[in-house]
């Protein structure tokens, strides 16, 4: 990657004086996920417009420009990282008013569960094989469909690079947001249960996000399926992903 490209005298003064200030990166954040927001929304929600996609991106190239090393940003960027926990539990109230429901689908969605976080595992580590991957990159990839805490810790256990890790979990939850639509109604899945639940088991917390932009119903089942996924996987990944990258 080339060199970020120097800004003028006095907006490299100002820059410098601001960056100095950790609340830099919340303010940063906020304004920059806001303007993508405004453009899903004005877009008519258009899952290629993903408000996540566009912040990222954004962010990033704001962080090249200016030469701003990750670990300032996120000085204060670490704010809404905290969220993140308060936001996971509360996603079971959305979930408790579906509790008729979810007694009844238990069995089924245990079902799915397992398949599903073992076949993005397998096919991770085998796509990748495949490709020459290393290793370590192997061992980054198996936990990409899991949310991004659950994931690192996994990927450093088992022989790989937890950062990476972050970027692909990330790179999973766009992919999985921006495309699920357009594979359910190919597929011919309607029942918001089945979606959501699709959709939190692949794309963690990034899907859960979008499902509930498309109903309760769908988000409540989304953010069961990216909670018991992380549970799953985390006591089940270390021994099969470690078993498989033994026998590559």
């Amino acid at each position: 990657m080339s060199a970020p490209l120097p800004l003028p005298a006095p907006l490299a003064d100002i820059w410098v004086y601001l960056s100095a200030t950790p609340l830099l990166g919340l303010t940063l954040t906020l304004l920059v996920y806001q303007g993508a927001f405004v453009l899903y929304r004005r877009s008519g929600f258009n899952p290629l417009a993903n408000p996540v996609a566009i912040a990222v991106a954004v962010l990033a190239t704001l962080l090249w420009l200016t030469g701003t090393p990750y670990a300032t940003y996120f000085e204060g960027a670490q704010f809404v990282h905290f969220l993140l926990g308060p936001a996971t539990v509360a996603l079971a109230v959305p979930l408790f008013e579906q509790w008729q429901r979810l007694r009844r689908l238990w069995l089924p969605l245990l079902g799915a569960l397992v398949v599903g976080s073992l076949s993005a595992t397998v096919t991770a580590i085998g796509v990748g094989w495949a490709l020459g991957a290393s290793k370590a990159t192997l061992a980054s990839l198996a936990p990409k469909s899991v949310t991004s805490p659950v994931a690192m810790g996994i990927a450093e256990k088992i022989g790989g690079i937890p950062s990476l890790t972050a970027v692909l979990v990330a790179g999973t939850g766009i992919v999985g947001a921006v495309t699920a639509r357009s594979l359910f109604n190919a597929m011919r899945i309607q029942d918001p249960t089945v979606r959501g639940f699709a959709l939190g088991t692949a794309a963690h917390g990034i899907g859960t996000a979008r499902a509930f932009q498309v109903s309760e119903e769908m988000g409540a089942f989304a953010g069961l399926a990216m909670g018991l996924s992380a549970l799953f996987s985390a006591l089940t990944l270390p021994l099969l992903a470690g078993a498989l990258l033994r026998w590559l």
